[in-house]
């Protein structure tokens, strides 16, 4: 059996950009704070007073993942929590002073690095790539969680 042409695999193709991601972020916005624990910041700066739960849903992170960043994130002092006034078992988050900083330094960074991130592309690449990349995202929701989505299972 003949090797397989590894180009034509989105997966592999998939890796490959998450690990360049993943070098440009250490080496351009930040060491300290990871992409998913700056994508949890912007949640709470987009609408401050998510719960857990919520917060998760926005940023594509399963229940583990999303309470251990938020638990990294409250021992570094960048949030906090208040036990939600109408549902006594529920914490709402919202971001410190100093999360607020972090938030706000880091989104000069990663707009900087999204900007060597993407540079081979023109601007009308750029646009189809973010589209591409959305609908293909949303079609790989609805296979994690079939169903919500109405794809069989």
């Amino acid at each position: 059996m003949a090797a397989v042409d590894l180009t034509t695999h989105p997966g592999h193709l998939a890796r490959r950009l998450q690990q360049a991601h993943h070098l440009l972020w250490n080496t351009m916005v930040s060491e300290e704070t990871t992409s998913p624990q700056f994508a949890v910041l912007n949640a709470l700066v987009a609408e401050p007073g998510l719960d857990q739960r919520t917060v998760g849903e926005r940023v594509g992170l399963d229940r583990s993942t999303i309470a251990e960043v938020i638990s990294r994130l409250g021992r570094r002092g960048l949030l906090g929590k208040a036990r939600d006034p109408q549902d006594g078992r529920r914490f709402l988050l919202h971001l410190t002073d100093e999360g607020l900083g972090v938030h706000r330094r880091l989104s000069v960074r990663a707009a900087r690095m999204n900007q060597v991130f993407l540079a081979p592309l023109s601007a009308d690449e750029r646009t189809a790539f973010f589209d591409l990349l959305r609908r293909v995202a949303d079609a790989a929701e609805g296979l994690r969680n079939p169903e919500s989505s109405g794809v069989p299972g």
